[in-house]
């Protein structure tokens, strides 16, 4: 269910708004949603679609970059915009835009390698800065940080448990009997894009069964537990970027 100020609102009230297919399963899955979506505005609805359907976009678009996926071990990036960390992260240089270096990922895509987790980090930079444009990103987010779950002060995250996913929701895959020799496929964090399609860095965009047939070919020898969709839902908390 959707609300502004307490009044629900409907795909009717939004027919100019709702122009593209994301935008119409978005909100169909919003208004469908047991949960209550609430916003004090129009504009702020209208912000969470958008950024939603730039989340989209920017796990197209890293999709169809030719980034590599590894281990934090191995990660690597282009030493002209960031330095690499020894735990694997990536620490933007110093005089140098976020904007330019988080789409560089995209224009020079052999240049990086990273796990599953830090590409989903990258997908919801690009999704901030595809929604609020490289200005106010470059302000925003001076001194970018790229390692695993550690997300900027202005972009963080909040949990809840269930299946209601809506396309933009980071969802997680878990495969508990995982082989020691290649635990970095323990899980797979993922963006749901629409009905059982889901993109993962290291997989790609894929169906559920399929990601799970994946990871299931990870397992140790005689495993018991087969990798599952996990009820976790990830969503990013829009306070800090949303600006009226």
């Amino acid at each position: 269910m959707i609300k502004i100020n307490q009044q629900t609102i409907h795909a009717n009230d939004l027919i100019d708004d709702l122009t593209t297919k994301d935008h119409k399963d978005i909100f169909s899955k919003m208004e469908k949603d047991t949960d209550i979506f609430q916003y004090q505005s129009l504009s702020q609805l209208k912000f969470e679609l958008l950024f939603r359907t730039k989340t989209l976009k920017a796990a197209r678009d890293l999709n169809n970059s030719q980034v590599q996926f590894t281990t934090f071990t191995y990660a690597f990036c282009n030493k002209k915009y960031w330095n690499r960390i020894s735990n694997g992260g990536f620490l933007l240089k110093p005089n140098v835009r976020p904007s330019v270096a988080i789409l560089d990922v995209l224009k020079n895509g052999k240049l990086y390698a990273f796990d599953c987790s830090t590409g989903i980090a990258i997908v919801l930079y690009l999704a901030t800065l595809y929604t609020i444009g490289s200005r106010r990103f470059d302000l925003l987010f001076n001194g970018l940080y790229l390692m695993d779950w550690k997300f900027d002060n202005d972009l963080w995250l909040t949990q809840k448990y269930g299946y209601g996913f809506i396309p933009g929701d980071i969802v997680h895959f878990n495969n508990p009997d995982v082989d020691p020799k290649e635990s970095h496929w323990r899980a797979e964090n993922v963006i749901f894009m629409a009905d059982d399609q889901y993109y993962g860095h290291g997989v790609g965009i894929k169906k559920a069964d399929t990601i799970i047939t994946f990871l299931n070919k990870k397992r140790k020898p005689n495993p018991r537990i087969s990798a599952y969709l996990m009820n976790l839902i990830t969503r990013p908390v829009l306070t800090n970027i949303y600006q009226q």
